[in-house]
């Protein structure tokens, strides 16, 4: 637990400061900071962004003093009285928690003599938001956030992904006029992909927009033609392309480009690449309508659809999620009961 300490905090004059000391010790993963004076307002700004851009980071007012006394971890004072950050830092790495103080403008005494380090990020007068930063990257391995929003690097422009919430994918569903089948089907696809990925690092409010909306083509046609379908119908709602892929994407063990020219289906990929991809992908593959069905059944399903070539490339998907989610995925059978 790696906790960020502000003290000398005053509402009236610290306002824009201490919100980026709380913004960089989230963006730079700590996982808590304490304030020593209530701010509402400092509050809510550190609570919305958690909340649009991932991450349990949060943030609590209590009094500093009592708070040091009772702390039993390490303790980092940052300060340009300090001796050279790189010297402790190798040493801290091993530390399971940490409390980091950075003050105002004038530090007591007696938070100098209370820290087991004084450590300094350049023995030269500067900012506290910078010294918290730098330190923070070299203690702490870079972290994903998975929130509302998502920036996608651009090296030219930007780019942020919104991905819907559960109760907005669902009504993006009936808008098109899904019925309670399709429904069932969506919902069962969303709880087996999200179960699948249990221990994997990936991103899971994604993979449970993309299992609801995997199948809103069929909305619009029942046969093959349907991911692709459903694909036009989510970028036509203005959702991005990492969201609408799910659909093109889910169909099979996904289709390659020789098949879905034969399909007469457009010039498109329609491979699952990403692992969230190839997770909804194969959660759909196990569901008939929304019962849960074992590898064995689905592929004597697809030989007796005269689709036994693509039986090889659906075994070596079972078998990659298996070994990269760590899941026996007979446990998914647990859920129907």
């Amino acid at each position: 637990m790696i906790t960020v300490l502000r003290i000398g905090h005053r509402p009236e004059r610290d306002k824009r400061i201490t919100t980026h000391v709380a913004l960089v010790a989230r963006a730079f993963g700590a996982d808590k900071i304490i304030v020593d004076k209530d701010d509402e307002k400092l509050k809510n700004t550190v609570e919305r962004v958690t909340q649009k851009f991932g991450g349990n980071f949060t943030i609590e007012f209590n009094d500093w003093r009592k708070y040091l006394k009772d702390y039993n971890g390490k303790v980092v004072h940052l300060t340009m009285y300090g001796i050279p950050y790189e010297k402790k830092i190798r040493e801290l790495k091993k530390e399971k928690d940490i409390l980091i103080i950075v003050g105002a403008e004038k530090v007591p005494r007696e938070v100098y003599e209370r820290a087991d380090y004084n450590l300094a990020v350049r023995n030269q007068p500067h900012s506290e938001v910078s010294a918290l930063a730098i330190f923070l990257k070299d203690l702490i391995p870079e972290k994903k956030f998975y929130g509302e929003l998502r920036i996608i690097p651009q090296e030219k422009g930007k780019k942020v992904l919104r991905i819907p919430s559960r109760e907005e994918c669902i009504s993006l569903l009936k808008k098109y006029g899904a019925d309670e089948r399709l429904l069932k089907h969506s919902i069962k696809c969303s709880e087996v992909a999200l179960k699948m990925s249990e221990n994997c690092n990936v991103d899971k409010m994604l993979i449970e927009a993309g299992a609801l909306l995997h199948d809103i083509g069929k909305t619009v046609v029942k046969g093959i033609r349907h991911g692709v379908e459903g694909y036009y119908i989510l970028k036509n709602e203005g959702y991005d392309e990492i969201l609408a892929r799910f659909c093109s994407t889910h169909v099979g063990a996904g289709i390659r480009k020789s098949e879905a020219k034969k399909l007469g289906l457009p010039d498109m990929d329609y491979i699952p690449r990403t692992l969230e991809e190839k997770i909804v992908c194969h959660a759909d593959t196990l569901l008939a309508g929304d019962r849960i069905t074992d590898i064995e059944e689905v592929k004597k399903y697809y030989i007796e659809q005269g689709l036994e070539r693509e039986v090889p490339r659906l075994e070596r998907l079972h078998n990659y999620l298996q070994k990269k989610c760590k899941k026996d995925f007979m446990e998914l059978l647990l859920l129907n009961k």
